[in-house]
């Protein structure tokens, strides 16, 4: 046995507890468990390799890039490998989707990227429902191009989108405005939550749109949480994966006071979720 294997099932005993069997890491759904990067990004700022260690041996199978911190994608996808991690998405900056698409391109395909996700509009793009439209249309050329080599690309949202104009919210409008066909969209849990809207509408609404969720937790002053220490009824949403079209859900927390202990607690969390979850 490797000795990544031996952690990762030593920690899955220790957290589980006596009355629970830990299961396989995941979602209560089945789908497997990710962590977008970025809530340990002081980490892997000083050492990638020895961040991305950690994400493996806390049981975690997936990641989603937030920046490369000045390292090659082959020294990179040369990590991946050898910790048995997958990388199928990262965040992207607008600028870079504007001027460096084809390195972008390039670099998904060399770590396996399946999505390419815009993280946020610069501000001049959300200045109005039709600075939101427009942001649509470019929404669907990047799409196009990111199919076009074998790519998703998607919008990961924050809470303006939910800040109503002119009797619309302007999320709606991107919704409305993008080809199914070329633009998907990672729904962030929190976001939506602090916007005062309810993903489960938005699922029934836009059926298949949501392969990509950040999960993320709130707290009872609205501030967020790790997994399973705020209000967020988890269960629920996870019941209507299918529905949302869910392909992979990344555990994040943007302002961690301690990354290492967030990512693990999270982990536990939802692997305890999954354990008394239905059909269990």
């Amino acid at each position: 046995m490797k000795r990544r294997d031996f952690v990762i099932g030593a920690l899955a005993s220790a957290v589980a507890g006596p009355a629970i069997a830990m299961p396989e890491p995941g979602m209560p759904n089945g789908h497997p468990v990710g962590l977008q990067l970025y809530t340990i990004r002081e980490l892997m700022g000083k050492d990638p390799a020895a961040a991305l260690t950690l994400v493996a041996e806390v049981g975690y199978r997936f990641v989603e890039f937030a920046g490369y911190f000045d390292h090659q994608p082959a020294e990179i996808r040369r990590w991946l490998d050898e910790l048995g991690l997958k990388a199928p998405a990262a965040h992207v900056g607008q600028t870079d989707l504007e001027d460096n698409f084809e390195t972008l391109v390039e670099t998904a395909s060399v770590l396996g990227h399946n999505y390419i996700v815009l993280g946020g509009l610069h501000r001049a793009d959300r200045t109005s429902l039709d600075a939101y439209r427009r942001a649509a249309d470019k929404f669907n050329t990047w799409g196009e191009a990111a199919r076009a080599n074998g790519i998703r690309f998607a919008y990961h949202n924050h809470a303006f989108e939910f800040e109503g104009m002119d009797g619309r919210l302007p999320y709606d409008v991107l919704l409305e405005r993008t080809d199914p066909e070329l633009v998907d969209f990672e729904l962030d849990l929190y976001w939506i939550k602090a916007g005062g809207e309810d993903p489960l509408k938005y699922f029934e609404r836009f059926s298949g749109r949501f392969p990509l969720w950040h999960i993320k937790d709130m707290d009872v002053a609205g501030e967020m949480a790790d997994v399973g220490d705020g209000l967020i009824d988890f269960a629920a949403i996870f019941d209507h994966a299918a529905q949302a079209g869910l392909q992979n859900g990344f555990v994040e927390h943007d302002r961690p006071t301690d990354p290492a202990a967030t990512i693990r607690r999270s982990f536990t969390a939802l692997a305890r979720l999954r354990a008394t979850g239905p059909g269990r």
